[in-house]
C-alpha cells in the first residue's frame, strides 16, 4: 500500500479537529464545562484520548476554538442566506443579519454562550485561534459592505458591542431581554427592525420592536 500523499494527510487531520470541536459544543451544552471532560469529548468524536491533546493545548482553548467556529458557521449561514442583500439596502442588510446571528446563538444555546463568555473573562482571556480569525474576517467584511470607512476599528467595536449584548442575555439573575437588545443595536447602526431576522411573539419574524420603538432606516444615525 503506497502512503497517504500530504493532501490526504491534511485533509484526515482537519476532519479529526471538526469532530472534536463538534463534540465540544454538543457535550458542554448538553453537560456544562465541568462535567464534561476531555475522554468524553474523544469519545463523542469518534477519537482517541491523546488526539485532543496533540490538537489543542486544553480543555478551556479548545472549548474556545470550538465556540469560535460555531460562531463563524452561524455567521456565515446568516450571511449567504437567500436571497442575497441587494440594493441600496444590502449594506444594513448584511449587518443585520451578522447581528441576529450572534444574538440568536445566545438565545439558543444559553449554557453553551454563557461557558464561553465565562472563560474569556478567566485569567485565560481572549485565545486567539484560525476559527476566531475566521470569525473576524466574516465580522470586519460585514462592517466593509455596512460602508464603515474604518473597518478594521469598526469591527472590533462591533465585536465588543455584540459580546456585551450576549453577556446581558445570559446574566444570572438579571437578564435583557435579546429583543431590547437588537433594538437598540439597530438603533445604534441606523438599522430599520425588519431587516434581518426580526424576532416575534414565537420567535419566527415579526415587524415591530418592543414598544412599537421603530429602529431608524436610511436616515438614522450611524
Amino acid at each position: 500500500m503506497s502512503p497517504r500523499s500530504a493532501s490526504v494527510n491534511e485533509e484526515l487531520r482537519r476532519r479529526s479537529q471538526e469532530r472534536l470541536l463538534q463534540a465540544t459544543v454538543e457535550l458542554v451544552g448538553e453537560r456544562g464545562y465541568e462535567a464534561t471532560t476531555l475522554a468524553d469529548i474523544a469519545d463523542r468524536a469518534g477519537a482517541a484520548r491523546g488526539l485532543v491533546s496533540y490538537y489543542f493545548p486544553g480543555k478551556r482553548q479548545l472549548l474556545q476554538t470550538a465556540v469560535h467556529r460555531l460562531m463563524h458557521l452561524e455567521l456565515a449561514r446568516g450571511l449567504e442566506r437567500e436571497p442575497l442583500p441587494d440594493g441600496a439596502d444590502a449594506g444594513r442588510e448584511w449587518l443585520a443579519r451578522a447581528i441576529d446571528a450572534i444574538l440568536g446563538l445566545a438565545v439558543e444555546r444559553p449554557r453553551l454562550m454563557r461557558t464561553h463568555m465565562a472563560g474569556i473573562l478567566t485569567a485565560e482571556g481572549f485565545i486567539q485561534c484560525p476559527e476566531q480569525q475566521r470569525l473576524a474576517a466574516l465580522l470586519r467584511e460585514t462592517m466593509v459592505r455596512y460602508g464603515s470607512p474604518d473597518p478594521d476599528a469598526d469591527y472590533r467595536l462591533l465585536r465588543a458591542q455584540l459580546m456585551g449584548a450576549v453577556v446581558a442575555i445570559l446574566l444570572p439573575g438579571a437578564p435583557m431581554p435579546a429583543e431590547r437588545l437588537r433594538a437598540e443595536l439597530f438603533h445604534r447602526y441606523g438599522l430599520d427592525w425588519d431587516l434581518g431576522v426580526p424576532p416575534g411573539p414565537e420567535g419566527t419574524g415579526g415587524t415591530k420592536a418592543p414598544d412599537d420603538r421603530r429602529s431608524p432606516g436610511a436616515d438614522g444615525q450611524r
